[in-house]
């Protein structure tokens, strides 16, 4: 429904940016809806139905044709949860589009990493992979083999990172109690996290993590 070699990357939040489009590159038809959301910056939007092949994807498009800034007027904004997929080039992006910069680095590490759930050791691991990325706490990733996944409850959760790929959930049992959705792994992912493939992660704002012995701090993170 859209093609262009020509977009533009707008921070409507500080997280992540979204794809506007040339008008000239929209290949659907566009069907005023009336008006659209309102932004203290971009101004007032007018929605737009999205018509392609016999499918029509009403609020799919918001214009701000009369924005104060002025880069905005000739662009189209599309849902990201509206079209059924997007691509970069020949790969497809999910979740929504990515920062330029944000960055993810993996390191191999000879640290010896302890994770503990309401006491119980969970997992521990002197071959961790390190997973650095832009505006979140350094991760630790382990090897199946150390993690104690007797303890391990593997769940229908299914999350997907434009950066990373798509994750499979366990909860852990532990302390008398069930912790839901505590560690994650990514069976396939992508080019640039393809050195954490298969290992598990735990969520070090929930859980106890040792690094060499010492006791590290709970990040704040949207995770939290």
């Amino acid at each position: 429904m859209a093609d262009t070699v020509r977009p533009v990357l707008v921070w409507e939040i500080p997280y992540y940016p979204a794809y506007y489009v040339p008008v000239d590159d929209v290949r659907a038809e566009l069907v005023e809806d009336g008006p659209g959301k309102h932004s203290p910056s971009r101004g007032d939007a007018t929605a737009y139905t999205v018509k392609v092949d016999g499918t029509e994807r009403p609020g799919a498009a918001l214009r701000y044709n009369d924005s104060p800034i002025e880069e905005l007027r000739g662009l189209v904004r599309l849902e990201w949860d509206a079209m059924d997929a997007w691509f970069e080039e020949d790969e497809e992006v999910f979740v929504h589009p990515r920062d330029p910069y944000t960055r993810v680095n993996v390191l191999a590490a000879s640290r010896n990493v302890r994770v503990e759930v309401d006491g119980v050791t969970a997992a521990e691991s002197s071959s961790p992979r390190l997973l650095f990325e832009t505006g979140l706490p350094v991760r630790y990733y382990l090897p199946k083999t150390h993690v104690r996944m007797d303890l391990l409850e593997h769940t229908d959760t299914v999350t997907r990172c434009p950066y990373k790929g798509t994750a499979e959930y366990w909860s852990v049992r532990a302390g008398g109690k069930v912790h839901e959705d505590l560690a994650w792994s990514y069976p396939t992912p992508l080019e640039e996290s393809r050195k954490v493939a298969g290992l598990v992660c735990f969520y070090s704002e929930k859980v106890d993590i040792f690094v060499d012995g010492v006791l590290q701090p709970r990040p704040t993170s949207p995770f939290a």
